[in-house]
């Protein structure tokens, strides 16, 4: 994975469902495209919003990060 491109956090905020046709979460510094997902549609899930760092937020999901196996990483968060 040390090929990944690095993203800002400014950069990744762009990717927000609303600025961008992209929707992407940052978790552990990796950046996942979840564009597709149902679940993100207008890039929000629940109370998240996308664009950001999800990490800390994570020990509040009834889920645990292993969701994120089903997206593509895009990037790492720098």
């Amino acid at each position: 994975m040390s090929e990944l491109h690095i993203y800002t956090k400014s950069q990744l905020a762009l990717r927000n469902g609303q600025d961008k046709p992209e929707i992407w979460v940052a978790l552990k510094g990796l950046i996942y495209d979840v564009t597709d997902s149902r679940l993100w549609r207008n890039g929000k899930h629940y109370e998240h919003w996308a664009g950001q760092d999800l990490t800390d937020e994570l020990k509040d999901a009834p889920h645990t990060e292993t969701v994120f196996e089903k997206f593509v990483v895009v990037g790492r968060l720098g």
